[in-house]
């Protein structure tokens, strides 16, 4: 990660798993510690070229992007990612809300996505300022201990009680030559749970927690539902989608509204929350309750 910056980290995790970064001229996976005097073998990639001055950076985004940070401490910083911002650049992508931040805290020494969030979605975000807070994090979501809940307006009408989904993912699907997430006993165990928060005309806002970490999971999972989140071009209902363009939504309506993990060394627990942006409270505000 430090040698390859502006390389997604899925990327740098598809030339893992390729054989192509060698260790002492042999394969190793993600987990291989290094040793003194060990040769490591980084294939030629083309990176993500960093933003420099401060006229690269739209002014609206950069004060936006002041005006979104959440939590900042020492060890952490925490942000509301806009929508339609991707964590970081790449894929015909100038920037990303990583090199952004880079660019605007140019005397940080350090500093990390701990996790990430589709382009499309809004919301809570974590940072790392260390490093040592950056790997005691990664074991922290490897152990299952970071609880994330997102909010989502879907198509449709949930039951009572929470609803959970379990439905493996698999991302080497295609549609009209379009990769695309989908529903299949081949892919990864993926496991959401839905709940309802307030029933309105034709659809409902839900509470959405995640056990997995997936990618689209809760999109895929609300479409394999029948309720499609309101707003997803990509696995929505068009029709859907056009009746609340007419309310003004002009994004998909999914916002990761909580984040919450224990510290193990202190015990201490962390919470942080992103309200809802003015433009998604502002369509809620035009349905009808049920």
């Amino acid at each position: 990660m430090r040698e390859l910056k502006g390389v997604p980290r899925t990327r740098i995790y598809r030339l893992l798993r390729k054989g192509e970064v060698r260790v002492d001229g042999g394969r190793v996976g993600p987990t291989h510690r290094l040793k003194a005097g060990a040769v490591v073998r980084i294939p030629p990639i083309r990176t993500t070229a960093p933003v420099q001055g401060g006229s690269e950076l739209p002014q609206g985004l950069a004060e936006a992007l002041r005006q979104s940070v959440i939590h900042e401490d020492p060890r952490l910083l925490v942000v509301n990612k806009p929508a339609g911002l991707a964590v970081h650049g790449g894929s015909g992508l100038r920037f990303g809300l990583i090199e952004a931040l880079r660019q605007l805290r140019g005397e940080e020494p350090f500093l990390e996505l701990v996790h990430r969030l589709d382009r499309e979605t809004s919301g809570c975000l974590l940072l790392a300022r260390r490093r040592s807070t950056l790997r005691q994090l990664h074991q922290i979501i490897r152990d299952g201990g970071l609880e994330k809940r997102y909010l989502a307006l879907l198509s449709g009408q949930l039951p009572r009680g929470p609803v959970p989904v379990e439905a493996a993912l698999d991302r080497r699907g295609r549609r009209a030559g379009e990769r695309m997430v989908q529903v299949s006993s081949e892919g990864k165990a993926s496991r959401s749970v839905f709940r309802c928060l307030e029933r309105y005309d034709g659809c409902c806002l839900a509470e959405v927690s995640i056990d997995t970490g997936r990618t689209h999971q809760i999109r895929v999972h609300a479409a394999h539902l029948g309720m499609p989140i309101v707003g997803d071009s990509k696995y929505g209902d068009p029709e859907v989608n056009k009746r609340f363009r007419k309310l003004g939504l002009g994004r998909l309506f999914l916002h990761a509204s909580s984040l919450q993990f224990t510290d193990p060394q202190t015990g201490d627990r962390h919470v942080y929350s992103a309200e809802l942006s003015p433009d998604l409270r502002q369509v809620l505000e035009q349905l009808q309750p049920k």
